[in-house]
């Protein structure tokens, strides 16, 4: 019975001691210290001036759902995810006998940059940070006219593609 509980309460001082920056769930997996977000509106340098709002969206909707933090459009928050779209390409894959598109690849390139509010970067692309302050990002989709497909369904898809991978370099590296 003695053993049993100096084991009980070993085991208690051990976990009250050893495990206490040990954080569970969700948060475990991002940079602590950081609880909001601001996200302005994504800069978008393209012909496509409808796809820097649609970015904003999809990726406030990606923190939202898959991390801890809370958006807000208050700049002086904790950190500030910023992203401006850079390129948007469409190209042919395929055609038919008479040259018509059959199968055709869009596009988008972005660059996102996260930071706290001393101006330290928060999203690294690499183990060893090469002080760059912007990653860049790119997302295609294949699209096939004949089946019904457009050119906007298939950067619909590349934009909340885009914005699940730009939300999954929040994480912190292990």
């Amino acid at each position: 019975m003695r053993t049993a509980l100096a084991i009980v309460m070993l085991s208690l001082a051990i976990t009250q001691v050893g495990c206490a920056p040990y954080q569970f769930g969700n948060a475990a997996l991002f940079p602590p210290g950081v609880q909001t977000v601001h996200v302005p509106i994504v800069r978008d340098s393209t012909f496509r001036h409808d796809l820097g709002v649609r970015l904003t969206e999809a990726i406030i909707r990606e923190i939202e759902l898959r991390t801890p933090y809370k958006v807000t459009a208050d700049p002086s928050a904790d950190s500030t995810l910023r992203c401006e779209i850079i390129g948007e390409t469409k190209r042919m894959l395929t055609e038919t006998n008479a040259d018509f598109p059959r199968a055709l690849d869009a596009a988008v390139q972005v660059r996102a940059a996260w930071t706290d509010r001393q101006g330290r970067l928060l999203l690294s692309n690499a183990v060893v940070p090469t002080g760059d302050l912007s990653i860049l990002f790119s997302q295609d989709e294949r699209f096939v006219p004949e089946a019904g497909q457009s050119v906007d369904t298939a950067m619909q898809k590349a934009i909340e593609d885009l914005a699940g991978r730009i939300v999954s370099q929040m994480e912190v590296r292990w």
